[in-house]
């Protein structure tokens, strides 16, 4: 039988109302009193019910967080650090996935689909202004990523831009002249892709290389298949590229795949770099080069920034006296063996992260706060 707050209550020698104010750390208790009802709830093993003193306050403990594809491995790694990052506010995670389109994140936002929870952390990718300013849900929101750049919720984000400059620039500085691109778009849900395309293009004016359309190939999604194509593409065109910048490492594990049929060798005849440092990435072979965002910081910073609007009760932004928050998090570059870098075999490395033989990162993001972008 499950132990109760009146057992506790009993066997302590207090009243339940006592017992509930030491539980919901009230402190006018006096310090004996707690003690003794500290043993109690040890001895009996008591659990205080965390649903019913959630609904109570009016809260249900639970958040949820909306991304665009499960299956994709950044979004997937993404989600367990947010589920990390939750739990240390005694927080439960609902994930659910939109697939990218508008009806359905409009529905996550306008509370059609999160009638029970706290807080919302969402990644959308056809969602619009318009649908914002729209929404009257009163739920705690915060996005990720760049599809609603200075939108009316505080907005946690990488320098895209900067990034892709730096990836490019990193096959450039090898000597490569002939770096394509794989992932641009044109659709209205490209906004990342097109922001990629930015810092790739800024990156050859930089170093002097004229920007070569045939040398960009544009892809419907971010998949394998969707880098095995272009890849193929790129080649057929009689483009001959020497370094190739993917846009996600899953479009560069789909190169690395044609690359590999055509009998072109990796890093010799063609230098290929990823973006987002997923886990196959590491395995991949050659093991594959990378921008790595820091994916356990921007999941820390979305449950902290959701935390401080539940703190205000400012629905959208934890600033309840000044505006939205653009939260901008670290991202690194990673060389590996698909850039030509000599990396340790993967057993060796740390648990949790990557080795890196060629380092550079963004400006440091110390805490919850606005941080401009490098300009492209």
């Amino acid at each position: 039988m499950r132990t109760t707050l009146r057992d506790v209550a009993r066997l302590a020698g207090v009243s339940p109302k006592t017992v509930s104010n030491v539980v919901n750390g009230y402190l006018h208790v006096r310090a004996e009193t707690r003690v003794r009802v500290e043993e109690a709830i040890v001895t009996l093993n008591y659990r205080p019910n965390l649903s019913a003193r959630n609904l109570r306050r009016g809260r249900t403990g639970v958040i949820a967080l909306a991304v665009p594809e499960l299956d994709v491995p950044y979004f997937a790694e993404l989600a367990r650090h947010l589920v990390a990052a939750a739990d240390a506010h005694g927080w439960t995670v609902l994930v659910d996935q939109t697939d990218g389109v508008r009806e359905r994140e409009r529905q996550v936002i306008g509370g059609i689909r999160d009638q029970l929870i706290d807080g919302l952390v969402l990644s959308p990718l056809a969602l619009t202004a318009a649908d914002l300013a729209e929404r009257t849900d009163a739920t705690p929101m915060v996005l990720l990523g760049e599809r609603i750049h200075h939108g009316p919720a505080d907005h946690v984000l990488i320098d895209n831009v900067a990034a892709a400059r730096e990836a490019t620039a990193h096959l450039l500085e090898l000597g490569r002249t002939r770096v394509a691109a794989i992932g641009a778009q044109r659709s209205a849900a490209g906004v990342t892709a097109r922001m990629r395309l930015r810092g790739y293009r800024a990156a050859l004016a930089a170093g002097g290389v004229g920007y070569d359309e045939r040398l960009v190939a544009s892809t419907p999604h971010f998949h394998r298949a969707d880098g095995a194509a272009a890849m193929a593409e790129l080649l057929d065109s009689g483009a001959r590229p020497d370094a190739v910048f993917c846009f996600s490492d899953l479009l560069a594990l789909g190169a690395l795949r044609t690359l590999a049929e055509r009998g072109l060798r990796v890093p010799d005849d063609v230098a290929v770099i990823g973006f987002d440092d997923i886990e196959d990435g590491r395995f991949s072979v050659p093991t594959l080069s990378t921008i790595s965002p820091d994916k356990r910081r921007i999941a820390g910073c979305a449950v902290d920034l959701l935390h401080r609007q539940l703190l205000t009760g400012a629905a959208g932004h934890a600033d309840a006296d000044g505006g939205p928050q653009e939260v901008y998090a670290d991202y690194r570059l990673i060389a590996r063996e698909s850039t030509g870098a000599s990396v340790p075999p993967v057993p060796s490395l740390p648990a949790g992260f990557s080795a890196s033989v060629s380092v550079s990162s963004a400006p440091s993001v110390s805490s919850v706060s606005p941080v401009p972008p490098t300009a492209p």
